[in-house]
């Protein structure tokens, strides 16, 4: 009983700490509490992002269907500059985590100003277009003239400040990669509960701020992420970080920005894989009613709430590999990959097992109609069946990318994705007429297949040898 309560002792101990963030070697330290420092930010960090997610349309939807066909419109198109941020932070927190392991800080400096300095430059071009051609746009998506009228200065405003989304992407894959994943958890925490305050405020107005309706969804949003943009840039360059940054290092390298772009084309590479044949998949579902649509979708909320713990988990792994390498010790590397995919795999079991003996009373709290409660619920059940591989299969797949190995994900993606899922769930859906299952059953499928390869060619252990 007394052991009992000292391990509880310890475990609110090391909560308190990875929450803290107080600097560790995670390269010297036991592996299972190098997993647990990184893992924790990193998991409340993801459930942050969540709820404001939700929080955020949850606002939105009372201003009209425009507001939220806008929203929806938007974000498909600054989903390209999610790539190129997802793939840019990939290879921020690859080479990042490398020099650390070297204990080269000045090295992860550098290349921490070059990742900020290309995300700027990217940026820059979207907020060109965006401002100058927001209605343009929206056209071209579709939108019908009164959205457009409504909802073109949501546009303006997200696509013209997209900057803040680049950088606060990029500068917490550059503390992910030091190992100081609580500072990226503060930082999420502060932008996203400036938006969850700000919403209302500018979308229904408040004392002398004016209604701007959704336009004011996306004021707040730059508002709270810009805020915490300025916070990430006082501790790079004021301390409380490995990375220290200074005003002698704001120059540009060419081969440390060239070796920054050759890692994240991978990384861009995997995102649009993976978004395209979602993209795909949603057409196929459209072929059977806007009740089986609403089940999926809402099942694929449900899911992301428990996904996200999980990612916060591989994205520990990530960090784990690129400072181990760097400091020369591939075997701890992989070790922290067994381990973490270990835990992650107990916990998606556990999550699996809910959906599979709750999916109908969970699927209700959100819709109450039959058709989409029984179609939401085959779907959480299906997918859940194959979680325990999801989890092994995404700490796989992030540990290649934590190595600066992003092609081998981004062939193991076009292969399971394009090659694999899609032309299975067209042909059992459509073709053989098994309907919302054949979709359910490829997106399953797949994932068992990504962890099968993935975990066969990290086997081979070639991504010990990659130069970053």
């Amino acid at each position: 009983m007394q052991s009992t309560k000292i391990s509880f002792k310890q475990f609110i101990q090391f909560f308190i700490t990875a929450v803290k963030g107080k600097e560790q070697d995670l390269t010297a330290i036991s592996i299972r509490r190098a997993i647990f420092m990184l893992s924790i930010p990193m998991i409340l960090e993801m459930l942050m992002e969540s709820i404001f997610a939700l929080v955020d349309i949850l606002y939105v939807s009372k201003v009209s269907v425009n507001a939220v066909a806008t929203i929806g419109l938007t974000e498909s198109v600054i989903t390209l500059v999610y790539a190129v941020a997802i793939g840019l932070s990939m290879a921020a927190t690859a080479i990042v985590a490398r020099r650390v392991g070297e204990k080269d800080l000045g090295g992860a400096s550098q290349a921490a100003v070059q990742v900020i300095i290309l995300g700027i430059a990217v940026a820059t071009i979207v907020s060109i277009f965006g401002i100058l051609y927001a209605k343009e746009i929206l056209a071209l998506m579709g939108a019908q003239p009164d959205l457009i009228a409504e909802g073109h200065g949501y546009t303006q405003w997200l696509l013209g400040g997209n900057v803040t989304i680049m950088l606060l992407f990029l500068i917490n894959a550059i503390f992910r990669g030091a190992g100081n994943a609580s500072v990226a958890m503060w930082t999420l925490i502060l932008s996203n509960g400036l938006n969850i305050i700000l919403d209302p405020m500018f979308i229904f107005g408040f004392g002398p701020i004016p209604a701007y309706g959704v336009e004011g969804a996306a004021i707040a949003t730059n508002i709270g992420r810009g805020t915490a943009v300025l916070f990430q840039l006082a501790i790079l360059f004021y301390g409380y970080s490995k990375i220290k940054v200074r005003v002698k290092d704001i120059v540009i390298r060419t081969a440390v920005m060239f070796n920054l772009i050759k890692v994240s084309l991978g990384g861009i590479g995997q995102f649009l894989i993976g978004t395209s044949s979602w993209v795909f998949l949603m057409r196929i579902m459209s072929e059977f009613g806007s009740e089986v649509l609403a089940g999926y979708t809402i099942a694929i909320r449900v899911m992301m709430f428990t996904i996200m713990p999980a990612w916060g988990m591989s994205n520990a792994a990530a960090t784990l590999v690129g400072q181990n390498l760097g400091a020369k010790q591939p075997d701890r590397a992989e070790k922290s990959v067994w381990k973490t995919s270990k835990f992650n795999a107990i916990f998606m079991g556990i999550v699996s097992i809910i959906y599979l003996l709750f999916a109908p009373q969970i699927i209700t709290l959100f819709n109450t109609n039959p058709e989409v409660v029984q179609n939401g619920s085959l779907c959480l059940r299906i997918i859940a069946s194959g979680y325990i591989f999801f989890g092994y299969g995404m700490v796989v797949i992030q540990s290649f990318n934590g190595a600066g190995d992003t092609k081998t994900p981004t062939y193991i993606n076009f292969v399971c994705f394009w090659l694999f899922q899609l032309p299975f769930a067209y042909l059992f859906a459509i073709t053989l007429e098994f309907g919302p299952v054949g979709v359910f059953s490829a997106i399953t499928f797949a994932e068992i297949l990504v962890a099968i390869i993935g975990i066969i060619w990290f086997k081979k252990g070639t991504w010990k040898t990659v130069q970053v």
